[in-house]
């Protein structure tokens, strides 16, 4: 979960279940093949769920279980956090950088 994808990935996936696809052009600037490890290493991980449905062509979908949802509560927490103190940060951050 350190990585910005995974977190993205667990938000999108806490809404509704995902195709592929669907995930793919939902997270700007994330290569394929980023996608597929992170997806990969979250389903090993045992947070995300990989079902095959048999279709032809075969669709993919993918979901959190039960162990993934328990991220959202703490992910939302953070995100509450980064909202309330955005102004703080820009500022440190403008001072840092010199603007």
């Amino acid at each position: 979960m350190g990585d910005k994808w995974s977190m993205l990935l667990v938000v999108l996936l806490g809404r509704r279940p995902h195709r592929y696809n669907e995930l793919h052009r939902a997270i700007e600037g994330i290569s394929r093949r980023m996608l597929t490890r992170t997806l990969r290493s979250l389903e090993t991980d045992g947070l995300v769920r990989r079902e095959v449905h048999p279709t032809v062509p075969p669709s993919v979908e993918y979901s959190l279980t039960p162990l993934g949802r328990t991220l959202l509560q703490p992910l939302s927490a953070l995100a509450d956090w980064a909202v309330r103190h955005e102004a703080e940060i820009n500022e440190v951050r403008s001072r840092h950088l010199g603007t």
